[in-house]
């Protein structure tokens, strides 16, 4: 079940893999998230001392936080993966020039996971083909729904 999607990661990357990643948060983190205040749209994630982190990543905290805890929207967040595929993708993003990008955010098994993505950057022609073959798409049902109701 997906809690938040960043679909500009889409328009601006070709996403080759994904991965799915836990993440270190805070009690308030995850309650602010189950209440539908997070956004990935500006994040991203990169790679230090061979851990995975993800930044920018903004979590509104709600009114009713403690008063004891001050929190930082946009700390830094470790993400939980297996050694195997950290040295994966630190390969990958280090030697073919990819980016780790933040797809979405979900529940599984009544966690809160991050899917990351290895995607490589579109130009600005790729992103014009896109729309295009978007539209296109679009048209094409468009006119097939249209046909089939004459037909009857």
């Amino acid at each position: 079940m997906s809690i938040i999607d960043n679909r500009k990661a889409f328009h601006d990357y070709f996403i080759d893999e994904r991965f799915e990643a836990g993440m270190v948060l805070e009690g308030w983190e995850v309650k602010a998230i189950r209440a539908g205040r997070a956004q990935i749209k500006e994040s991203y994630v990169i790679v230090r001392d061979a851990q995975i982190y993800l930044i920018g990543m903004h979590i509104s905290p709600l009114p009713s936080t403690s008063t004891h805890t001050k929190p930082d929207p946009t700390r830094t967040r470790k993400l939980l993966l297996h050694a195997e595929e950290i040295s994966k993708l630190i390969g990958k993003v280090e030697q073919r020039g990819f980016t780790l990008v933040p797809l979405n955010l979900h529940y599984k098994n009544g966690r809160i996971k991050l899917e990351l993505g290895l995607g490589r950057g579109k130009k600005q022609h790729d992103k014009r083909d896109t729309a295009q073959a978007k539209d296109w798409a679009r048209e094409r049902e468009r006119l097939l729904k249209h046909d089939t109701r004459r037909a009857n």
